[in-house]
């Protein structure tokens, strides 16, 4: 009896430990399998016919071209990057009229002008809105805080025109950062979390294009749709993989030489779309990094949110809570941190599984 007693507690044990190893495959195994399938193929940009195209990305050089080029703005922001020795670059896409939320983005994650000694700046780009009062309130706006960038085209515009600005404006007016994260102003950063993954990478800033990828993504053929794409402006049935819009990063060196082909890109394509299809001409490969979160919304937990990038759809007021949390909270043991990942792990697939049965967005709470 005692032996039998013993067999069977080894294999409880055994069972507990199988399903224990199975729910943590089946947990974070996506994550692996995501980073394996999205890496793209190397072997279609190892040709010598981008190598005329890094020496002129390397020797470019806008600054007799500055003051002309600044006439094209309506607030150019031309002296944001007076640092010569920019570690991190900030470029948040706003509207005119999201004037609560870059405030509070000032006061929260973009708050930073220097993390470990390495030196952080941001600026908010948009366009011009509808009406002139409001665009009165944003030239207050720029006195008191001269960080946005505004141009001349109508917002909202094809979002893709903000791409093209940003290209321009980082290679004109900031070509000393090293590294530039493209954000949206609905989603939170952990900037903090990022420059620690950017440190490991300054040894490769060649072709440093990452986020979370987005695989074999069509255009929109619906003519009544707001973001039809008609076959004039692209015609294949897919687009290349790109990085999702909602935060991305890229090196100097890769912004200058997706400027320099920008002029053959479309404007009609999505904003996320045209940075990729500027890599894709340039010979850039996008990285996948699922500490991204992409178009998804993370559910918050703080000893996840002090690992992960990004986090989509944060509502205002959910921006402070998350951010004093973070900075005035304690740090995270490794059981803890464990802990919060599994947490964001499990929250997410649920969410993805409320999302696709009912069309909700999965919602959140603090």
């Amino acid at each position: 009896m005692q032996v039998s007693l013993c067999r069977l507690r080894t294999h409880q044990l055994c069972f507990i430990f199988f399903n224990v190893v199975l729910f943590h495959a089946l947990l974070f195994g996506a994550d692996f399998m995501e980073e394996y399938f999205l890496r793209s193929v190397p072997s279609a940009y190892t040709d010598g016919k981008f190598a005329d195209l890094r020496e002129r990305a390397q020797t470019l050089n806008l600054s007799l071209q500055r003051e002309n080029i600044s006439r094209s703005y309506v607030i150019s922001g031309s002296e944001r990057c007076a640092a010569h020795n920019l570690f991190l670059l900030l470029v948040i896409f706003s509207s005119p009229e999201n004037r609560i939320r870059r405030e509070r983005i000032r006061q929260t994650w973009a708050n930073a002008t220097t993390l470990r000694g390495l030196r952080v700046t941001r600026v908010f780009m948009l366009g011009r809105p509808q009406e002139e009062a409001a665009q009165d309130n944003l030239l207050h706006e720029a006195r008191l805080h001269p960080d946005l960038v505004q141009g001349r085209f109508p917002d909202p515009s094809p979002e893709a025109l903000k791409a093209a600005m940003m290209l321009e404006w980082i290679v004109s007016f900031c070509p000393g950062a090293r590294f530039i994260l493209k954000a949206d102003d609905g989603v939170f950063v952990n900037v903090e979390s990022l420059s620690r993954h950017l440190l490991t990478l300054e040894a490769r800033t060649a072709d440093i294009y990452t986020g979370r990828i987005v695989h074999q993504a069509r255009p929109d053929r619906d003519p009544h749709s707001p973001s039809f794409v008609p076959e004039t402006s692209y015609s294949d049935t897919f687009y290349p993989d790109y990085c999702s819009a909602s935060a991305m990063v890229v090196s100097q060196q890769v912004a200058r030489k997706m400027y320099l082909v920008s002029y053959r890109v479309s404007l009609a394509v999505p904003a996320e779309v045209f940075i990729g299809l500027c890599a894709h001409q340039a010979g850039v490969l996008p990285v996948h990094s699922s500490r991204f979160s992409g178009a998804k919304h993370v559910r918050y937990n703080r000893c996840c949110y002090r690992v992960i990038f990004s986090s989509a759809a944060v509502g205002d007021d959910d921006v402070s809570k998350v951010w004093t949390d973070l900075s005035q909270g304690q740090g995270c043991s490794k059981l803890q941190t464990y802990y919060g990942l599994v947490s964001c792990k499990v929250w997410s697939y649920l969410d993805s599984i409320k999302y696709y049965s009912s069309g909700d967005d999965g919602g959140w709470s603090f």
